[in-house]
């Protein structure tokens, strides 16, 4: 797919690889639509001529609101990229009571939203003559890690969500391809540790909008 002059909704566009993303996608001549939660920087953006949205995924209710801008305000939405997501360090062996809050959250913006705002979208995208859904996940949906179990769990379930959902588009013959992008250990807010050895979010970036 050539994403020149496409309009692109990226979740999470105001950090790590997302922020990259739009910047890259803007330097294509893609029009882009960023949905996060930092107003401070999303205004920034919209100095800039980028259509934003304030919301925090975590919200039962934000997806379908997600969906309902884009579906009134930007109909010729021809891409969605799932990016957003959090990860919380934790052992759950440890106090585990006081993380049932936490782990909902985490589910919530990481899987329920992803999956969500896809099904949601999915009248936009399937009236666009060759349209997208790119679903952000991670190699610890492959490997996981220790401390960070909810996060490998989320990212797995986006992983077979998106590999079920082609066969079903597959089935009513739309034009949306369903890509899955697996993400190696990325230097942003999310990781923990040395830099020394991550992934520059820049370069994620490249590789995350060169799927098409």
């Amino acid at each position: 797919m050539k994403l020149e002059g496409k309009k692109i909704l990226v979740t999470g566009g105001t950090r790590g690889i997302g922020a990259a993303l739009v910047s890259q996608l803007r330097a294509k001549g893609c029009r882009v639509l960023v949905v996060a939660r930092d107003e401070a920087r999303l205004a920034v953006l919209e100095r800039q001529g980028v259509a934003t949205l304030a919301a925090d995924l975590a919200d039962p209710d934000m997806p379908r609101a997600v969906a309902r801008w884009v579906a009134a305000e930007h109909p010729d939405c021809d891409v969605l990229i799932n990016n957003a997501a959090i990860m919380d360090h934790t052992f759950l062996t440890r106090d585990p009571l006081a993380k049932l809050d936490r782990i909902d959250r985490e589910i919530r913006i990481n899987l329920t939203a992803p999956l969500q705002l896809t099904a949601a979208l999915l009248p936009v995208l399937s009236a666009r003559p060759k349209a997208a859904v790119v679903n952000v996940t991670s190699g610890l949906a492959l490997a996981p890690l220790p401390n960070a179990a909810v996060y490998c769990a989320t990212k797995a379930g986006v992983r077979m969500f998106t590999k079920a959902l082609r066969h079903q588009i597959t089935a009513e013959r739309w034009t949306i391809q369903l890509s899955e992008v697996l993400m190696t250990r990325v230097d942003t807010t999310l990781s923990e540790g040395d830099p020394e050895g991550k992934y520059p979010p820049e370069r994620a970036a490249v590789d995350l909008n060169s799927w098409g």
